[in-house]
């Protein structure tokens, strides 16, 4: 929890990122062994809730649901008697934790609270209320760095718990877009670099690398940008099969345009460009973007010099002919087919994931004819034993017109 340093006779809640309750330097609930017990149940919605307090009917309705009890009222009551006795052992001091007031349950005012999401929430809200830019900035920095993760992450099945994980989360991107705008502004792109990385740990595949890039780039350290963008890549197509967002496009080629280097002889350069150290027989596999660029490229000097170029799309499919989009063999589906196209084609052919259980290959100087064969030997190296699973194809001619169908080809074998 993002506190400096935690003052005795005060109880320090963790909700984001993770559930912990720390009194007096020992934890009293949660942390890394926390359960979902109704003991923490009960505290979770009563320390988050300690302004208008809770209801008897919503805490029965959250802590049993829709379970079928004789006295549900008398249930409550034996969860919040052992409640306090337990926080009572725990070293808090003996009053009253839990009291209700005609038929709202509060967390007593005897022991104050000081909680992570609250605190948030309220620096959230005095930034947005705020016109002056300098206390505005300041306030948004801050309340993005007490944004350490989810709201109740081991939470997400309860419903009042994943709404307000989603409501805390847009107010995160609120604050976080809003600083990154005052920052730009100032052109202070080492904190830029910083709130990215910040922001990128904290709420993962969401794309806030961009803002690290801004400022790497914006700064001249280019090789640290391109590292960071191909490691990016790579993650985003690991965990979500996700390929780069039109922001993260936009910083790679802003890169390209201001990546500046020293004089040097041109024989330097060349040693610089060349791959000289990929031996791979095989295809040139690539990242989309780069894939991207050679396509535009190649594109042009089709329309120059007429070569016969085209444009494949491989995806896996199940027996039925319907790509498989999900499932645990998946990721392994689709690095067994990237294996058998990049074994296959030529060492002049480029290739790149394109999505989960999918690939582009652009096959430069082949036939339509040669198009066919090519599929056949990337289905003999892709195929294993009786599996229905296969590969569908569709080829496109890069110089393409409406007049050009489609080819359109599925290997399977019957278990």
């Amino acid at each position: 929890m993002r506190v400096a340093e935690q003052r005795d006779g005060v109880l320090y809640v963790q909700m984001l990122g993770g559930f912990a309750a720390t009194y007096n330097g020992r934890l009293a609930a949660g942390g890394s062994k926390a359960s979902n017990s109704q003991f923490t149940q009960l505290l979770q919605i009563l320390l988050h809730n300690r302004g208008k307090g809770v209801s008897r009917d919503r805490i029965e309705r959250l802590l049993f649901e829709d379970r079928d009890m004789e006295d549900i009222h008398h249930a409550l009551q034996s969860v919040i008697y052992n409640a306090k006795k337990k926080l009572e052992k725990l070293g808090l001091p003996k009053v009253n934790y839990i009291e209700q007031r005609k038929g709202v349950f509060f967390w007593t005012d005897e022991v104050p609270v000081v909680e992570d999401a609250a605190e948030f929430e309220a620096l959230a809200r005095e930034a947005a209320e705020t016109e002056d830019p300098d206390r505005k900035l300041a306030l948004c920095l801050e309340a993005s760095h007490w944004y350490e993760g989810e709201f109740l992450p081991s939470q997400t099945a309860v419903i009042w718990a994943a709404q307000e994980a989603r409501r805390l989360k847009e107010l995160f991107c609120e604050v976080t877009e809003t600083a990154a705008e005052l920052l730009r502004e100032r052109q202070d792109f080492f904190q830029l670099e910083d709130l990215g990385v910040h922001a990128s740990k904290v709420d993962p595949l969401s794309d806030w690398e961009t803002l690290t890039m801004e400022g790497l780039v914006s700064l001249g350290r280019y090789e640290e940008a391109r590292k960071l963008y191909d490691e990016t890549v790579e993650y985003y197509f690991n965990e979500e099969g996700l390929r780069p967002s039109r922001k993260m496009m936009a910083q790679f080629e802003r890169l390209g345009t201001e990546m500046l280097y020293q004089h040097a002889a041109l024989d330097f350069i060349q040693s610089e460009l060349t791959g000289r150290h990929d031996t791979f027989p095989g295809g040139y596999l690539c990242t989309y973007p780069i894939f991207q660029g050679i396509y535009r490229m190649v594109e042009r000097m089709v329309e120059r010099g007429g070569q016969s170029v085209y444009l494949m799309l491989a995806t896996v499919v199940d027996g039925k002919g319907n790509a498989i989009t999900e499932g645990e063999r998946l990721p392994e589906l689709t690095r067994r087919m990237g294996d058998a196209i990049r074994h296959t084609v030529r060492r002049g052919d480029a290739m790149c994931q394109y999505g989960k259980g999918q690939f582009l290959v652009l096959l430069v100087n082949t036939s339509w004819e040669n198009c066919g064969v090519i599929q056949r030997r990337i289905n003999q190296r892709f195929n294993q034993g009786r599996s229905r699973i296969g590969i569908q194809y569709y080829v496109n001619s890069v110089f393409w017109t409406p007049d050009i169908d489609v080819a359109d080809e599925t290997a399977r074998r019957s278990e």
